[in-house]
């Protein structure tokens, strides 16, 4: 129908009729995301295991600059304590910077096939999820190593991290539709997630932050998530309902965002691509 053959898609995209897939998103979803995985450290003597150096590296220097260098109120676990903001951030920065050029990264494929675009950039956040997962792990075994303990709380964890993937995918949806037609986007979100490393807790306490800015960040999702995790991991104790409930809404909510602006834009993605 398109004059192409459908069996050079790199996707192995099922053909059916005048449907792609028959409204089955997970074909297609299921192999970007494998692709982005395999092809993300082709080539690499280390592999995976840089999913692993990074947040290790960041948080021996972190440690060391606020534990050695510039020491300030002491804070237990410190390791665990900076690796629980390291984790979430990471992710979310990497997901966000990838998943806002995904759209022109795969501008042949649109333009080829008729796959939905929407799947795109969702994609990338959970190729960039499977990296989380990862990370997870490492954060779990270094809270052990440093005494933090395995407590029931534990539990919430991939409750806490799903939302921070649902947040995410809606800041992706979102930008990667301006990135069409803006294509200084990918510039913009570098910049901003440069300040939010600074504006989301993760080598400095919570209770050091000024009252008058306690709720703004406890409505941050990103800031939220950190928070969370170190309820769980640090003390024990299951992160504050109000707080659970701002993660909640805050998620959901840019989700439902980022997907109705991706929705309106998308109609002339063509014409820009």
């Amino acid at each position: 129908m398109l004059g192409i053959d459908l069996a050079d898609c790199p996707f192995n995209i099922m053909w059916n009729g005048d449907n792609i897939w028959s409204g089955d998103y997970s074909f297609l979803l299921r192999n970007l995301v494998l692709k982005d995985f395999r092809t993300r450290y082709r080539n690499m003597s280390l592999g995976i295991f840089w999913s692993l150096v990074n947040p290790l590296v960041m948080m021996g220097v972190l440690t060391f600059v606020f534990t050695r260098i510039f020491p300030s109120t002491a804070i237990p676990k410190f390791p665990v304590f900076v690796l629980c903001g390291i984790v979430p951030f990471n992710f979310f920065s990497l997901a966000w910077g990838t998943g806002t050029t995904s759209m022109l990264d795969n501008a042949n494929l649109i333009k080829r096939v008729p796959v939905p675009r929407e799947v795109l950039p969702i994609s990338s956040v959970l190729g960039n999820a499977v990296h989380l997962c990862i990370q997870g792990l490492l954060l779990s075994f270094i809270a052990i190593v440093f005494g933090a303990g395995v407590n029931r709380y534990w539990l919430l964890i991939p409750l806490i991290l799903a939302l921070e993937v649902i947040f995410s995918c809606g800041c992706v949806l979102l930008c990667s539709a301006l990135d069409v037609y803006v294509r200084d986007m990918r510039y913009m979100v570098e910049s901003a997630s440069t300040v939010l490393f600074w504006l989301v807790p993760i080598f400095y306490s919570f209770s050091m932050i000024r009252p008058e800015y306690v709720e703004l960040y406890r409505w941050n999702p990103l800031a939220a998530v950190v928070l969370a995790l170190r309820a769980v991991i640090l003390e024990a104790q299951a992160p504050p309902m109000q707080l659970m409930v701002k993660l909640f809404v805050g998620s959901f909510t840019m989700f439902a965002i980022g997907w109705y602006a991706f929705r309106r834009l998308s109609a002339r993605f063509y014409d820009y691509l």
